[in-house]
């Protein structure tokens, strides 16, 4: 399958849940969003079928993503029957890490080759704060677990000016000292809180 532009399409992304166990500042409300009804959401035999009918048409990698997708019951169950479809020979998840720990090795077992996890900040006290609540500590447990288990780690980081970009060298140390990959993503203002808003680093303009 190609695009207008003669480029293959061979990758596709689902989001499995909208609900999630954060509160990340940059792209979540303090109190969250509205959770659809379960008959407003896509079954996971909808998502196998379209998966299925994909393949067909020369997908053969699978995104899952939220939301949280750990959070969803039954998900490794799903993920087993999703890597078992012919034709797909990739499939990764995207999470935050929270819940890892105890789902690393079932999640390889299911077929699952990569893990993206969203990490912002090393520092326990920004982490915290930028998530509303959550533990550094969880996430970096479940990250060794997943890297025991066998899963490849690739790390996500929103850079934010002010807030945890003098975090970037030590999130590009990781990539030397670990066998995890690293990706900077620029913030986007998506959520505007006037309590969170990034202070201009006056020492270094283009710190990013």
């Amino acid at each position: 399958m190609k695009d207008q532009h003669g480029r293959e399409i061979n990758y596709i992304r689902l989001s499995i849940t909208d609900r999630y166990n954060l509160r990340c500042q940059y792209c979540m409300p303090a109190n969250g969003v509205a959770h659809k009804d379960c008959e407003q959401i896509l079954r996971y035999e909808d998502f196998l079928r379209i998966v299925a009918a994909a393949s067909e048409l020369g997908i053969h990698k699978v995104r899952i993503t939220g939301g949280e997708p750990l959070v969803r019951k039954g998900v490794i169950g799903f993920l087993g029957k999703l890597s078992a479809i012919p034709g797909i020979e990739e499939v990764a998840l995207t999470t935050n890490g929270i819940l890892l720990e105890d789902k690393a090795q079932a999640l390889k077992n299911t077929g699952i080759q990569r893990l993206n996890v969203s990490l912002d900040s090393l520092q326990p006290e920004i982490f915290t704060e930028m998530t509303r609540g959550g533990s550094l500590e969880a996430v970096l447990t479940g990250i060794r677990a997943a890297e025991a288990a066998g899963l490849k780690i690739k790390l996500n980081m929103v850079v934010m000016r002010g807030i945890n970009a003098h975090e970037v060298l030590s999130f590009a140390a990781l990539s030397i000292n670990n066998s995890w990959s690293v990706r900077f993503i620029e913030y986007m203002p998506t959520i505007r809180e006037t309590c969170w808003t990034p202070v201009k680093d006056v020492r270094n303009k283009y710190i990013w």
